[in-house]
């Protein structure tokens, strides 16, 4: 490619991290916006934010172009994401402010060189990989979507699933001693196989006596070892580093879980980067959680009401403990999680990379996604979408007070060759949720005092639900049709309207709290949703804090009301 056409790429990835910024700050501020534009004061100024709009959208999908500043003699001059950032969040405190301005740029300049260097679909790969490797501007809804903590460019080659990223992962010989673990019996992708051997088996070497093998993203690998609880391992000799052993495995979405199409399971390592607002190692509570949902399933308290959907499971776990801590169970950034490939896996793709925008095959737009080349009925497709991928989750809720946390990286979607739905499923052992009143059934069933799920009261789930399935999966889907011309927005909400209705008989058998969900997504003029900018600045790590303080929420209109 050109270096123009590079420059002019560079240019592409600022607009839209413009459009994030401002789609953030409107959404967060109740700003109006119109077919005309908008102009809005900047705040702590006499200075006022304009733009023109070329797509408005009641889900707040909006698209901007000629974005400027305009001072009050009436001069105008055009910004960039990181400039506009700069602007509206000079009030924030100050560290926080300069890491997300930094992680912007970064993003901008990460988002570039991918769409520079995309290559093209690999058709001997599974169709799942592809979308794992599609997810180029990631979160249309934050503004540094795909910052990577200052990745070098080598490194960034190699571990980011936009470029196809492959590598070998790092292993360590840790003693038994300090090492825990769980796993559940009877899983199809361990076998007979106990998880140590699994791991030896992936890694093709044989630990010492009365050591186990423990893999480890290269990052992290070179990362842990200069923790002073790790150095201390290593020289105790409890804790021996082997460097890279195995085949190479390929990134996907999330960066830290790890997939090859030739292993029944894929490996979620832990990965100390800060991408987007959390820093990605695993919990001692998300490592038991995965044991903890396989019980439930196995028990029955799980079931399914669409007999093409499924929860990815996650039936085995091993970390690296610090025995200096007197509890036994402090982590020391050493662990896997091993989750099963889902049967046909070769037939699933993430809904974020289906509706994902593609590489641009020149330097002034984006390219369309994976489902504009497949869908010849938008609005038959959304309807099978809502029946087939979104109810089942609600009746799960209703049924059993567990809601899954089904953002779109998240949410799988199940597709024949002919781009029709034939199921869904649901990964990732951090995003369960429990309405506090129905604990008691969980504890009944896996005989336990406690549970590793995020118990918070009714009320809080039922707004995290409504976040992450409402506006984050399926106004998000209904947002990026109707973007990208599919369809008319509003015809799209009509048919979101219709199937929630039709749902409810169902979910009314299986518990009452799925058809108050539902009816209160129809009928109430605000709903709870995330404040991405605002969480960021409060400098939140989404995967430590309490449930209930999460992330920063407001109330936004609700856009399934019928009157615009």
């Amino acid at each position: 490619m050109s270096t123009t056409a590079t420059i002019d790429l560079r240019t592409l990835a600022g607009a839209a991290h413009l459009d994030a910024v401002l789609r953030c700050w409107i959404r967060e501020q109740g700003i109006l916006v119109t077919a005309d534009g908008l102009f809005t004061p900047v705040p702590g100024t006499s200075m006022n934010v304009a733009a023109s709009c070329v797509h408005l959208s009641r889900t707040g999908l909006h698209s901007f172009t000629d974005v400027a500043i305009v001072h009050p003699d009436g001069a105008r001059h055009e910004v960039s994401a990181e400039e506009l950032l700069a602007l509206l969040t000079s009030d924030a405190d100050p560290q926080e402010r300069a890491l997300l301005l930094q992680r912007t740029q970064e993003s901008v300049r990460n988002v570039s060189e991918f769409a520079t260097r995309k290559r093209t679909v690999s058709l001997d790969q599974p169709l799942f990989l592809e979308g794992e490797r599609s997810l180029l501007l990631g979160h249309l809804q934050h503004p540094a979507p795909k910052s990577r903590d200052q990745l070098t460019p080598e490194q960034l080659e190699a571990y980011s699933p936009e470029l196809h990223g492959q590598f070998r992962m790092h292993w360590f010989e840790a003693h038994r001693s300090v090492v825990t673990n769980g796993q559940v019996t009877g899983s199809p992708a361990l076998g007979s196989h106990e998880l140590h051997e699994l791991l030896s088996d992936i890694a093709g070497h044989e630990p010492a006596p009365e050591y186990v093998l423990i893999p480890a993203h290269p990052w992290q690998a070179e990362a842990v070892q200069q923790r002073t609880a790790v150095r201390k391992l290593m020289d105790q000799g409890l804790l021996r580093a082997l460097g890279p052993l195995g085949e190479p495995w390929w990134a996907t979405s999330s960066l830290r879980t790890l997939f090859h199409p030739d292993h029944p399971v894929m490996l979620k390592l832990s990965l100390g980067l800060k991408i987007t607002n959390s820093v990605r190692e695993a919990t001692a509570t998300e490592l038991r959680r995965g044991v903890e949902v396989n019980q439930l399933i196995d028990a029955g308290h799980i079931r399914y009401s669409d007999p093409g959907f499924t929860i990815v499971r996650d039936p085995a776990w091993a970390a690296v403990i610090d025995p200096a801590d007197e509890t036994g169970g402090t982590l020391t950034g050493l662990d896997v999680s091993v989750r099963e490939v889902p049967e046909g896996v070769d037939r699933l793709m993430c809904l974020a990379g289906l509706i994902a925008p593609s590489a641009p095959s020149g330097p002034e737009a984006w390219g369309p996604s994976h489902l504009s080349r497949w869908c010849n009925d938008p609005g038959a497709w959304l309807a099978s979408y809502i029946d087939r991928v979104l109810v089942p989750m609600l009746a799960l809720y209703a049924s059993t007070g567990i809601g899954l946390e089904g953002h779109q990286q998240n949410t799988l979607v199940r597709i024949d060759s002919e781009g029709r739905i034939t199921g869904g499923a649901y990964r990732d052992n951090q995003g369960y949720y429990l309405a506090a009143s129905r604990l008691a059934e969980v504890l009944a069933c896996t005989g336990e005092e406690a549970s590793t799920l995020a118990v918070a009261e009714d009320s809080i789930v039922a707004d995290r639900l409504t976040y992450y399935l409402l506006h984050n999966q399926l106004l998000s889907l209904v947002g990026s049709m109707a973007a990208e011309k599919m369809a008319d927005e509003d015809s799209l909400l009509t048919v979101v309207r219709e199937r929630l209705l039709a749902a409810r008989p169902a979910l009314a058998a299986a518990g009452e709290a799925g058809t108050r969900l539902v009816d209160r997504w129809l009928s109430a003029p605000t709903l709870p949703c995330k404040a991405h900018l605002a969480t960021r600045l409060a400098g939140i790590d989404e995967v430590v804090a309490p449930v209930d303080a999460q992330s920063v929420y407001l109330d936004i209109p609700n856009p399934l009301v019928t009157d615009p």
